[in-house]
């Protein structure tokens, strides 16, 4: 089984127009302006996965999949944001369940219209089932079963006001594996082409299997990162989630959102090259690095802070980028720390600007480190180059 990353970026087009679709259905439901915020493809394991949803109490429905697409998809939100959405049903307050049920019907129509048009086969959803679940729960039965499983997931906002949705697809083999895979794979972009895709090659064609290793390599990365903190700091440190996600390069800066950061960059050279990125909120910034030094700092994030943090990064960096090497059989390096203090966005837009010079779509390893006695929590962004990693997974697989 091989995924054609530029087939892959035609899907995830496919999800966000659906995403796109649901909004606008939503909106019009509740009055509300719905934004899309981000749609991005994981590739992630069962564990991964219910680590990722750990600690979620969600309200929503989910449904089945047959036909042009087979699989499951879900539409859910905080259930703490129950009130707020029944306030903006019509008849929700008194409804209750059943309006719930009712907004999830619409929306993943609209989302899944889009995907039986380009498909050009119809695609049957089983009737919408009402749930409230906890963490991984909220994803159908099976799903932490899969080794290695694609998840589309797109991130609705309601302006506003306090809502905010969430859908999710996991698309079963069968036809999702003709678009992504195999000989079909640049047939399925070439047929996007003529909507904005590019067309596929053989060159960004890599082994499922020796994708599935890296996102499980995403996660040794960031625990020897976590590791590499607590020998240097001497904190209990832990990762909360990693996982390998497939997105718009364009939503990265969105994502990373618009508050003060402070961090380092370094850009890797080797294969995979690309750019890593170790953002702390400006707090945590400050706790971790005053943690780190003998004296309390002259200011939070002055000097003896940055010197701190760019030792933190070096040591973070290595942690990650190490593993790959061994594994992917490549060398890496990367260059000095670049010490940052600025809005998030505006942190990693050059990176992304750098990229998207020769790809649209770029593998986004993230993760969430905390270091528990301090309360400092950073986020690492790892944007390697698309065709640089496809070739070194070729060469993981031994094909």
């Amino acid at each position: 089984m091989r995924v054609d990353v530029r087939a892959l970026g035609a899907c995830n087009r496919l999800a966000e127009r659906g995403a796109e679709r649901a909004a606008n259905a939503l909106g019009e439901l509740t009055g509300s302006d719905l934004a899309v915020e981000v749609t991005g493809a994981s590739v992630a394991t069962g564990e991964d996965l219910a680590e990722a949803f750990s600690g979620r109490e969600s309200i929503g429905v989910r449904v089945g999949l047959d036909g042009g697409l087979e699989g499951a998809a879900v539409l859910a939100f905080d259930a703490e944001q129950i009130d707020g959405l029944l306030s903006v049903l019509p008849g929700g307050a008194s409804m209750g369940r059943s309006a719930v049920t009712e907004v999830g019907n619409i929306a993943l129509g609209g989302f899944l219209d889009g995907w039986a048009n380009y498909l050009g086969r119809a695609i049957d959803m089983t009737p919408p089932r009402y749930f409230e679940a906890d963490g991984a729960a909220v994803l159908p039965d099976g799903a932490l079963a899969g080794n290695g499983v694609f998840l589309f997931e797109s991130r609705l906002d309601a302006t506003g006001t306090d809502l905010d949705f969430s859908i999710y697809m996991l698309p079963d083999s069968g036809p999702f594996r003709d678009l992504v895979v195999g000989k079909t794979a640049t047939a399925a972009t070439a047929g996007a082409e003529g909507a904005g895709g590019a067309a596929g090659t053989t060159a960004t064609a890599v082994p499922y299997e020796s994708l599935s290793t890296f996102a499980s390599l995403a996660k040794r990365g960031s625990a020897n990162a976590a590791d590499n903190i607590g020998m240097m700091t001497g904190l209990e440190t832990t990762v909360d989630v990693s996982r390998l996600r497939f997105v718009p390069l364009a939503d990265v800066p969105s994502e990373v959102g618009t508050a003060p950061h402070a961090g380092t960059v370094f850009e890797l050279q080797g294969e995979p090259s690309g750019y890593l990125a170790i953002l702390f909120s400006e707090e945590s910034a400050a706790a971790i690095a005053e943690a780190m030094l003998p004296m309390e700092p002259d200011e939070p994030l002055g000097d003896m802070a940055e010197n701190a943090l760019c030792e933190l990064g070096n040591v973070m960096t290595s942690g990650f980028i190490d593993g790959w090497a061994n594994v992917l059989g490549t060398s890496i390096s990367h260059s000095p720390p670049e010490f940052v203090h600025d809005i998030g966005s505006a942190t990693v837009s050059p990176l992304v600007a750098s990229l998207s010079r020769r790809q649209d779509y770029g593998f986004v390893i993230d993760a969430a480190i905390r270091t528990e006695g301090v309360q400092a929590r950073c986020d690492v962004y790892a944007l390697p180059d698309e065709r640089e990693l496809a070739a070194a997974l070729e060469r993981l697989s031994g094909t």
